[in-house]
């Protein structure tokens, strides 16, 4: 039977700061930021943009980009009544123009590795990053927290790392559960709270990663617990992809050579194009030791193979697990929903996994709940929200499972309407790299 260890973990939070400021050790998260503008959901005024501009059903192809007003409506319509969640381009100013006419909008951190910094920065954990986006406005989101990058092959605090370019901006809009949009006369009920991230952005196509970051982990490796890696998903050329994995891939043998015991995590996001995908998939799985992701793109995934996860079953959900891990031979796979987080996959003697999911999942939650980077006070206050049942049940369905696997699985705090669905993926993902430090 599942224990609820929430608290013990949440309580061990400061031995792990303690340990990273005597030592000067650090986890890595790399290597894309931007400057997320927050578009507030108003189901009326998307309404009338229906009424205005849809003149065919909804509909979303892979690979396609927002082009026109009529794109944006029509594809975000498809999302919401499906309460999907994905990423797509913007092309067209005109759309940039309708959603500042149209919606309200706060401004944000974007950026896995930027938001899973600010988010561990903001509970107390020392951290260094490296970013793409260093406008006054991202770089105000993660001030005052402790976290690090380098400049001029130094350590400096993230603070002084300012530039004079202008912010890379991504729109996020977050629809919510049960909203109701009317579309040719019917309606349609959201079926779950999520978001559409659509990115008016050139740089992370190519994704520019500094050298000189790359040079210092490589010289540093020694005081790296964990080296979490993303934010290739906007690249859609295979040469620019090629380019930038070749290197690499040589700095990840690099740096696991000089520290055998540095974890390396991939945390996956959606990708603009399915044959990049697979291409990075099949070049990092062989230098990475976790491959992370949410549910979303755990059955996008098996699906382009040919099996679909039943997302409300743990068996196919582990078998899904057991197809991947055959095709790409990474030490294990992580996944994280609103209802549990996993483990699947070899074992990890030295690493208290339960602990990574745990404080991944309770980081997490607390973003969902606050709608902010939360403190160890907010996160304590987190713990009066119960765990989820459909993460309760998987827990004692999996006790009842023979598996040639090793599978640790924690059920979360659940939050049936989020304050913010944005971010919780990159919370996450900085939650599971404590069980790193040690």
């Amino acid at each position: 039977m599942y224990r609820d260890r929430y608290k013990e973990y949440l309580e061990s939070i400061p031995d792990i700061i303690r340990l990273c400021k005597n030592t000067g050790n650090r986890s890595v998260l790399a290597y894309a930021s931007n400057l997320d503008v927050l578009v507030k959901w108003d189901s009326e005024r998307f309404n009338r943009l229906i009424e205005r501009y849809l003149n065919v059903e909804p509909s979303f192809r892979e690979g396609e980009e927002i082009a026109s007003v009529q794109d944006l409506v029509r594809i975000l319509s498809y999302f919401a009544i499906h309460g999907m969640g994905g990423e797509v381009d913007i092309t067209s100013h005109e759309v940039i123009d309708v959603l500042a006419e149209c919606f309200e909008a706060e401004y944000g951190l974007g950026g896995t590795c930027a938001q899973g910094a600010a988010a561990l920065g903001s509970v107390g954990v020392p951290i260094l990053v490296h970013i793409t986006d260093c406008s006054r406005e991202v770089i105000d989101h993660m001030s005052n927290r402790g976290i690090e990058s380098i400049e001029d092959g130094v350590v400096v605090p993230v603070e002084t790392c300012v530039s004079q370019e202008e912010a890379l901006q991504h729109f996020i809009v977050q629809f919510t559960k049960d909203d109701v949009l009317k579309i040719f006369g019917k309606e349609y009920k959201v079926k779950l709270s999520n978001r559409l991230i659509m990115g008016y952005d050139e740089v992370h196509k190519v994704l520019p990663v500094r050298e000189e970051f790359l040079e210092y982990c490589e010289k540093n490796a020694d005081k790296m617990y964990s080296y979490d890696i993303s934010g290739f998903n906007a690249i859609i050329d295979q040469d620019v992809m090629q380019e930038r994995l070749e290197r690499l891939v040589r700095h990840y043998q690099t740096v696991k050579l000089c520290n055998p015991a540095c974890k390396i995590y991939f945390e996956s996001a959606h990708f603009i194009n399915n044959k990049i995908r697979e291409y990075t998939y099949q070049m990092l799985s062989d230098v990475i030791d976790i491959m992370g992701m949410n549910e979303e793109e755990l059955t996008d995934l098996t699906e382009s193979r040919g099996y679909k996860v039943d997302k409300d079953n743990l068996a196919s959900v582990l078998e899904g697990l057991e197809k991947l891990s055959k095709v790409y031979p990474v030490h294990g796979f992580v996944v994280h929903s609103k209802d549990y987080s996993l483990y699947f996959g070899k074992d990890m003697p030295d690493i208290d996994l339960e602990k990574g999911l745990t404080l991944g999942n309770l980081i997490s939650g607390t973003r969902a709940r606050t709608g902010r980077y939360g403190s160890l006070a907010d996160c304590e206050e987190t713990l009066s929200f119960s765990l989820s049942e459909t993460g309760l049940a998987f827990a004692e369905q999996l006790e009842k499972l023979k598996l040639a696997y090793k599978v640790v699985l924690v059920p979360s705090r659940y939050l049936e309407k989020p304050v913010t669905t944005i971010g919780l993926g990159d919370s996450f993902v900085a939650g599971m790299q404590l069980c790193f430090m040690r």
